[in-house]
């Protein structure tokens, strides 16, 4: 395993959309060896979600991980099938580093992926799940969280040392 470089700010491939990953790839070492450094880099970075493009590959790739015990989420090819509500909520990117701003997300998503062993999952999510299946799945499309703010909220937080 190792950690990737994030793709930062002003980088133009963030605005890129991600291609799917073939059914025979999804195994592949190639594709399992993205999927465990992609972890270990989001752990490194406290991040909650990270997406493939963030780390400069185009593929529809996402892990999330809430921290709260279940360990890291793999959504590939993932599919947002249905959005309920609305959550506004405090939101910040590793591709945005120390910064953070109010967005409005859903409440709730119904989403589908393949998980990392080839098997088509469905998912409930709410509140922070939804955040970042939401957030996370605007990167494979090119959309990033810093267009979305509740314009005068985007505040700059000062990296600890």
């Amino acid at each position: 395993m190792a950690i990737r470089n994030i793709r930062y700010q002003g980088d133009e491939i963030l605005k890129k959309k991600s291609r799917e990953v073939s059914e025979e790839d999804i195994k592949s070492e190639k594709i399992q060896d993205l999927i465990d450094d992609m972890i270990e880099t989001m752990h490194k970075y406290n991040g909650v979600g990270l997406a493939g493009v963030q780390v400069g590959i185009l593929k529809r790739i996402v892990v999330i991980d809430l921290y709260d015990g279940h360990g890291p989420i793999v959504m590939i090819n993932p599919i947002i099938l249905k959005i309920k509500g609305e959550q506004e909520v405090d939101e910040g990117c590793l591709s945005f580093p120390n910064e953070f701003a109010k967005v409005i997300r859903p409440a709730e998503v119904v989403a589908e992926y393949t998980d990392r062993n080839g098997k088509r999952m469905k998912v409930k999510a709410k509140e922070l799940l939804a955040q970042a299946i939401s957030h996370e799945f605007d990167h494979l499309e090119g959309e990033l969280f810093i267009d979305k703010i509740i314009p005068g909220t985007l505040e700059y937080m000062e990296p600890e040392k």
